[in-house]
């Protein structure tokens, strides 16, 4: 399977990230970062290695628009973190990290990808509220935010529209060349 590489890089860069965090976070609060911070390269790994170079471009946009989006609320709207700590809760820019990238993955490319992928960006935000970082609404908040911007910019992968092909019987030989509007 050619998604096995990618996974494995991305679980050892994950890795290396929770290795050099700082001491004073949990485990499980690194972890969730250091995945938030892995999806994005890993679903922009997957669309580069397919040479979807339209893939790459719309997870950059769908990406950046929803971290951006968070970001502009989270300086915007005064909510309390749970932790005390200060007043930029509300949403979850590190969720959103996560969760723009998996949905695109499932978009684009199928269940099979988006699976695991949402699966990890559910654990980024599972990691939020439980460091006492975010509440349930704020991490919800910034997977729809991140579900609305890829909708809008994210179409279906259809790999290349022209194949090619040659045919050979006992009797005739033929070429064929096909196009898939």
């Amino acid at each position: 399977m050619r998604i096995l590489p990618l996974a494995f890089a991305a679980f050892i860069a994950g890795m290396a990230a929770i290795g050099g965090a700082e001491a004073k976070g949990s485990g499980t609060e690194d972890a969730g970062k250091a995945i938030a911070i892995a999806l994005p390269l890993v679903a922009g790994g997957i669309s580069a290695y397919k040479e979807d170079w339209n893939g790459l471009a719309t997870v950059a946009t769908v990406t950046l628009a929803t971290v951006g989006t968070t970001y502009l609320i989270n300086h915007v709207v005064k909510e309390r973190r749970p932790d005390g700590s200060d007043y930029h809760s509300f949403p979850s820019n590190t969720a959103g990290l996560a969760f723009a990238p998996s949905f695109y993955l499932w978009h684009r490319y199928g269940w099979e990808y988006g699976v695991p992928a949402v699966a990890a960006a559910s654990f980024v935000a599972y990691s939020r509220v439980n460091a006492g970082k975010h509440h349930w609404y704020d991490v919800a908040t910034s997977a729809a935010i991140a579900f609305g911007y890829d909708q809008i910019f994210t179409w279906r992968y259809r790999g290349t529209n022209i194949t090619s092909g040659v045919y050979a019987t006992p009797d005739a030989g033929y070429v064929s060349v096909n196009y898939r509007w």
